[in-house]
């Protein structure tokens, strides 16, 4: 039954290696129907700031299915990630990046390299959730959520037991964000013990970016956040040989989009020199999703011959290894020459049926779970450019309804009391911690009054945060220093 899909032909290099690829598809034989869409650089400039008009998403929400080439988002002006608006707004919540090396065929010091890097794709900093508070300071937030991070690390290890893997690594920065990525180390220890048959273990993720670099080899299966996932990624693509042969799928329960992990590298666009096996490989793993696995692997090892062969594009052509150089449409006809041929050197490709869908996480279903939360508290930021005394002394006066000032910090280090400045760079936003007594708990009347206190008494705040307590546990952090 013929499968209908939305193909975005994207900008840059975009048109180019996907009218390659489409061209692979039909004569492999891909039982597809082609809907097209507009998105990106035209799109914004038509003074979309999504990058992306109303009818695009009618034909995204029939079809389901998005194969799409790399788009331009122009600098600054408001807009926004087209890809990050696609991700959430489809809810593609699981960004699967597999990265092997071609060795010898394609340049790389890590030959036996074979990796599957698994990103939430939804939250953390992509969330584009920003102020300016202050002259000086800018605050990006930080976004994490259980039941989002119980999901992809759920299907990080789905992913592992159904393709044959070994081993899941988590990486997080749990060291510094002891509550966030905390959060997601604990989680995915806790998931792990459900699945026995698989190594697991964690990496703080410097050095494991570190090792990904100089050790990709040790790596089976990672799962981490967005941001981290978003950089490992381009890593190990580069380290692999060239980030131009990585391929990319975005899963959600009702979706998926296909896509190269690169850039519309508008400076080669229109020069017939790209190289269009990202947007290949994305469409292989999109012919096994829509159920179509034969000939994915069809297009696979024609792909693996023409590769060992020394068929090549510019950007992975070496002398003495490589044949032939040739240029995007040419590549595309080396790789149909050599459909119903197998590789010699790299094992056939054969795929099963489409991954299982892994749903949604209920919420509550892990030990984060909890049962009574108790207000106790606010931290008030304020804009200050005085002394850090005068302004312990000033916020002091605000005290009401039972909470008192407890510290002041700057830039999450204790500032006020009992803190020596002279060697610290200051800002100018504090934070001034009011607490109720030990034991007690706060209203939000309290905290109303308080603010209504600092308006009165002049004080610029520009953001409050409550401070609760879970099951009796705090739900912030405490500054440096104290």
């Amino acid at each position: 039954m013929t499968t209908p899909i939305t193909v975005a032909y994207g900008d840059g290099i975009g048109p180019e290696i996907m009218e390659a690829t489409l061209h692979v598809l039909k004569e492999a034989g891909a039982d597809i129907a082609v809907e097209t869409i507009e998105v990106g650089e035209r799109v914004y400039n038509m003074g979309a700031t999504s990058g992306i008009l109303p009818s695009a998403w009618e034909t995204l929400r029939r079809n389901k299915v998005l194969l799409k080439s790399p788009i331009t988002t122009p600098q600054g002006k408001g807009y926004k990630s087209l890809n990050v608006t696609m991700r959430k707004t489809l809810g593609l919540y699981a960004n699967i990046r597999p990265t092997q090396s071609y060795h010898p065929f394609v340049k790389t010091p890590h030959p036996k390299m074979n990796m599957v890097i698994v990103r939430e794709n939804e939250e953390d900093l992509y969330a584009g959730i920003e102020y300016r508070q202050s002259q000086d300071c800018f605050q990006s937030l930080k976004v994490i959520t259980c039941s989002g991070s119980e999901r992809i690390i759920r299907y990080a290890f789905e992913y592992a037991v159904q393709n044959g893997r070994k081993k899941v690594t988590c990486m997080s920065k749990d060291n510094i964000m002891k509550m966030a990525d905390g959060l997601f180390h604990r989680l995915f220890d806790e998931i792990g013990a459900e699945y026995p048959q698989l190594t697991k273990e964690h990496y703080i993720i410097d050095i494991g970016a570190a090792r990904i670099a100089a050790k990709p080899e040790i790596f089976d299966v990672i799962v981490t956040e967005n941001l981290y996932g978003d950089i490992i990624s381009d890593i190990a693509a580069e380290v692999s040989g060239s980030v131009g042969l990585a391929g990319s799928s975005n899963i959600g329960e009702d979706f998926a989009m296909f896509e190269a992990i690169h850039g519309s590298a508008p400076d080669i666009a229109g020069k017939n020199i790209a190289n269009p096996s990202g947007i290949l490989q994305s469409a292989v793993m999109m012919l096994v999703h829509i159920g179509q696995p034969e000939v994915a692997a069809r297009i696979q090892n024609a792909w693996l011959v023409a590769i060992e062969s020394g068929l090549h594009t510019p950007d992975i052509y070496r002398e003495g290894i490589s044949k032939e150089k040739l240029g995007t449409k040419e590549f595309a006809k080396a790789v149909i020459s050599c459909l119903g041929k197998t590789p010699s050197t790299f094992p056939a490709a054969v795929f099963g049926k489409a991954e299982k869908r892994i749903p949604a996480a209920p919420a509550c279903q892990t030990q984060e779970c909890v049962t009574k939360k108790e207000l106790i508290g606010v931290d008030v930021y304020i804009q200050w450019a005085g002394d850090v005394n005068a302004l312990g002394n000033k916020a002091k006066a605000l005290e009401t309804g039972g909470m008192t000032l407890e510290n002041l910090s700057n830039k999450g280090l204790k500032a006020w009391p009992d803190a020596d400045t002279s060697g610290m760079h200051l800002t100018d936003q504090y934070r001034c911690r009011f607490r109720a007594a030990k034991g007690k708990t706060a209203t939000h009347g309290d905290i109303a009054a308080l603010i209504a206190r600092a308006g009165e008494a002049g004080f610029d705040f520009t953001k409050t945060e409550n401070l609760y307590l879970f099951d009796g546990a705090p739900g912030f952090t405490l500054g440096q220093g104290e």
